[in-house]
């Protein structure tokens, strides 16, 4: 009887001796992830503020962009408009072709030779260059027709600019060596008409070519900024 007792003593001794331990080291198991937990915290925190400051870097050169090309072509001659928000050049159609027409009218190449040197002087300036992922010549048609022959016809449109910008003709060759990688041509049919000064859709004013550029990373840049914000 008395062995009987004396075992079970010792073994809740051993087992008293076992669980503190147990515990002991569940301890260190939790102490463990909440390290682990407060150095993610730490990392994401400075990749945060990472992602800001590349954010407000990025869009802080489109800002910039869009303050010169208005500067440039605020007291121009050439019937150009600026888009305050993201920068693209607007002019009508009428300056490059005849109605329904994709070839080039002989008097544009006159303007292309001005307005090009420009536009390209400013977007591709040493400071904004390794910025510029895109420059692209998008061509707008009005309602007359169907939708897949304004496709057509504004693909066509905006092809013929690249063409000559880009071709023999074009005097600025060094231009050219700048654009090569970067232009690229855009068709939206009448799909973004536009209307006139008293809110009614207006025709002429839809037929448009435009030059827009998009900025190395924006859109993956603008969504991470809209997640941001929400947390």
């Amino acid at each position: 009887m008395i062995n009987k007792y004396h075992r079970l003593f010792k073994n809740e001794e051993e087992e008293s001796h076992f669980w503190p331990s147990f515990t002991d080291l569940l301890t260190i198991i939790l102490l463990c992830f909440i390290l682990i937990f407060i150095s993610m915290m730490v990392i994401k925190s400075f990749q945060i503020e990472e992602m800001e400051r590349t954010i407000d870097q990025i869009m802080g050169v489109r800002v910039e962009l869009v303050k010169e090309l208005n500067e440039e072509f605020s007291e121009s001659t050439l019937g150009i408009e600026v888009d305050e928000k993201t920068g693209a050049i607007i002019f009508n159609t009428d300056i490059l072709f005849e109605f329904n027409q994709a070839v080039l009218k002989k008097e544009s190449y006159q303007f292309l030779d001005e307005f090009i040197p420009k536009y390209l002087d400013v977007l591709l300036e040493s400071e904004y260059e390794n910025y510029i992922a895109e420059i692209i010549i998008e061509g707008h048609a009005d309602k007359n027709g169907g939708y897949l022959y304004n496709l057509n016809l504004s693909q066509d449109r905006a092809y013929s600019v690249a063409s000559y910008i880009l071709g023999e003709d074009f005097p600025e060759k060094s231009i050219q060596q700048k654009l090569e990688g970067k232009l690229t041509v855009n068709a939206k049919s009448y799909t973004d008409g536009r209307n006139d000064a008293e809110g009614n859709y207006s025709a002429d004013d839809s037929r448009r070519v435009e030059f827009k550029f998009r900025l190395k990373d924006e859109e993956i840049l603008d969504k991470t900024r809209e997640l941001l914000q929400g947390n």
